[in-house]
């Protein structure tokens, strides 16, 4: 809906081009308000605001061009729609009317009520236009600022950019050179602690032969010497374990080249596991529950994966809650289209807020009075799985147990 001002003190002719307005069967209803003098249609501007105003070139108190002035002083810029109706048909008022800022001039007994509705309609529309095209103008003004703003930018970037790679072409030279020595530190690392672990495992091995010697042999009048005996032992299968854990690692980065992946019954190797680990098993009354029904066949490295799953067993019986029988899950499944082992347990658990970001480092143990161990066999684990490119979800609860879920992304 549009509003009109009808500006006019000839109450005849307002009525009229009421009339005129109304009768109009458009696509768009025309509203008409009046005003009789150009101080009350100063003041129905302010209020209304309307979309075109019908002024009336004689007035009592002033005359069309005075009021337009001050009508335009009121208005925003380019947003005043009037059409200057007089009752003398002048030409040279018509040029002053269409110059002071009316959109259109009418003279009175020459229109009908047709040309009355389109001259209101064309005025308005090309208003509208006008303030459309003033919106379109500022804002390519606007968008012209920034752009000028964001090449001057733009070449800041370039150039700071350019600085950039400049010093990352630096930085990366420097960086491979680190990282070559840093592969030489860590291949000779690896090579000094399988060396040590192989060197050591022989007088390790002529300690354990001595103490069980001494252990038969000696006669020691000491109360406490059976606990002593104890902790001798303790102390020897400690170091003993340590020792063969350390080489199990460093043998996983020390192998040539890289392992071929074959299909793996999942079944058929956890069988062979759990059959290794029967003593364990038995002692723990550990029972092991398998579904490999949904992926009974993964393509992955025997070994890796035998490895994979002789820690987690080991871990689920190791870490049982002493208060109830072990009860462990294995599973396969996809998700995602990925392979995924799963190993469950109901055991003793662990708090992850506190040792998530150290579950797989070397040498973490986060149960030490739950039985032997060398905190090995995660950090094994994960350097496996990630060595094809694999990840590990765990999810842990305190005694109530652990989810382990390895995504084995080098599998098919």
């Amino acid at each position: 809906m549009k509003k009109i001002l009808l500006v006019d003190d000839n109450e005849q002719d307002r009525m009229l081009y009421k009339r005129f307005l109304g009768k109009q069967g458009s696509y768009e209803r025309l509203e008409t308000f009046e005003a009789t003098s150009g101080a009350e249609a100063l003041a129905q501007y302010a209020i209304l605001r309307p979309d075109c105003i019908l002024l009336d070139y004689n007035l009592l108190d002033t005359d069309g061009l005075t009021l337009l002035s001050e009508l335009k002083a009121m208005a925003s810029a380019d947003s005043l729609c009037v059409v200057m109706i007089t009752g003398g048909g002048s030409e040279q008022l018509a040029v002053r009317a269409l110059n002071s800022g009316a959109m259109d001039y009418l003279v009175k007994q020459q229109f009908d009520q047709e040309l009355l509705y389109k001259t209101v309609v064309h005025a308005i529309e090309k208003n509208e236009w006008r303030q459309y095209m003033a919106r379109y103008h500022q804002e390519l003004q606007g968008v012209n600022q920034q752009l000028r703003e964001s090449v001057e930018e733009l070449t800041d970037a370039r150039q700071q950019i350019h600085l950039q790679n400049t010093l990352l072409t630096k930085a990366n030279t420097e960086l491979a050179t680190s990282n070559q020595q840093l592969a030489r530190t860590n291949a000779d690392l690896d090579n000094f602690v399988y060396a040590a672990s192989h060197d050591l495992r022989q007088p390790v091995h002529n300690l354990r032969g001595l103490f069980e010697e001494l252990q038969r042999s000696a006669t020691v009048e000491d109360p406490e010497a059976d606990q002593l005996w104890r902790l001798l032992d303790n102390s020897l299968q400690a170091l003993s374990t340590t020792i063969t854990d350390l080489a199990a690692v460093v043998q996983v980065a020390r192998q040539p080249g890289e392992l071929t992946a074959e299909p793996v019954a999942v079944e058929e190797l956890t069988a062979d596991v759990l059959q290794s680990l029967q003593p364990q098993l038995l002692a723990a009354q550990a029972h092991v529950a398998t579904d490999f029904s949904r992926l009974p066949e993964v393509t992955y490295v025997r070994s890796s994966l035998r490895t994979v799953l002789v820690n987690l067993l080991s871990n689920a019986i190791k870490y049982r809650h002493p208060d109830r029988p072990a009860r462990i899950r294995v599973s396969t499944y996809r998700a995602g289209g990925q392979p995924v082992l799963e190993v469950s347990d109901n055991g003793l658990g662990m708090d992850l807020q506190l040792h998530g970001p150290e579950l797989f480092h070397l040498f973490r143990r986060f149960h030490p009075h739950a039985g032997e161990g060398t905190g090995v066999g995660l950090f094994l684990i994960n350097r496996l799985v990630r060595a094809q490119d694999g990840h590990i979800e765990v999810e842990s609860q305190e005694n109530v147990g652990t989810t382990f879920r390895l995504f084995l992304e080098g599998a098919k």
